[in-house]
Order: structure tokens, then sequence, then C-alpha cells
């Protein structure tokens, strides 16, 4: 996971555990105070609520506890696309100009420009350095892009 990424997660966490928790307890609290439970739905609400947040926690916190922290700063790649790296490409077919940055699979958001490092495009480019022609399966068909620079930020 990028650094990023990592602090993202953590602050998710604290945010569940600080805000979301006690919130939620509070809802549970008052939703007990109206009486009969069987036939509460904002008791029934509170608790499905409560189950979703705890399960999150506990996910994020798996998560915190097997992942490796990658800063991409601190790598020598020697101008070779890594985990982490930012590539501005060129699609050949079209012309246009695309930027992408390399994450975890917890991190990608293809609209905000982060790919999954396991995804098809990400396993094209990795190892490969500015000039270079990368050609992938995408689900429109092949397609083909040239490296116009690699940053590491």
């Amino acid at each position: 996971m990028t650094v990023r990424g990592h602090e993202l997660l953590q602050a998710e966490l604290r945010k569940l555990k600080s805000v979301d928790r006690p919130a939620v307890i509070q809802a549970i609290s008052e939703a007990r105070a109206h009486g009969d439970l069987k036939e509460n739905a904002e008791y029934h609400a509170a608790k499905e609520q409560q189950g979703f947040i705890e399960g999150r926690i506990k996910e994020i916190e798996g998560k915190l506890s097997n992942l490796q922290v990658i800063d991409v700063t601190a790598v020598n790649a020697k101008g070779k696309i890594v985990f982490g790296s930012t590539v501005e490409l060129l699609d050949e077919a079209t012309d246009e100009e695309i930027v992408y940055r390399i994450v975890g699979e917890d991190e990608a958001d293809i609209k905000q420009g982060l790919i999954s490092v396991t995804s098809p495009i990400s396993r094209a480019l990795i190892g490969k350095s500015e000039g270079d022609v990368v050609t992938f399966a995408a689900p429109g068909g092949e397609k083909q892009y040239e490296v116009i620079s690699v940053r590491y930020i």
C-alpha cells in the first residue's frame, strides 16, 4: 500500500472509532428508551449500522496489521515504473494523454486516476521506462500506450 493509502485507512479507522461508533451507540440508547424493541425500526436500523461499523473496524485493523507500506519517493527505481509510480501515457489510437498512479487494490479508484497494481494495464507497465510502448488487453480490445513520463511522488 502507498503512504497515502495507509494514511487514508488510518483516518477512516480513527473516524469510525471516535465519531461513528459513539454516534450509533447513542442512537441505540435513544431507541431503547422508546420501549418495545420488537417493533422499533430505529433500534433495528441502529443495530444494523453498528454491525456494519464494527465489521469495517475489524476489516481495517486486519489490513493495517498485515500490510506493507511502500514509500515510492524512497525507492531508487532508476526511471522504471514501479508500485506507487505516477505514469503519464499517450494512447496511440486517440492521441489522448492519460495519467495514472499505480496503487494497491484497496486504494484503486479509476475516476481519480488510481489503478490497481493487479490490473492488466499496471501489469503491462511495471518495469517499463519513458519512451517504451506497452500493449495490453482491455475490456474494449487491445490497447497500446506510450510511456511519456514516470514520476515518484
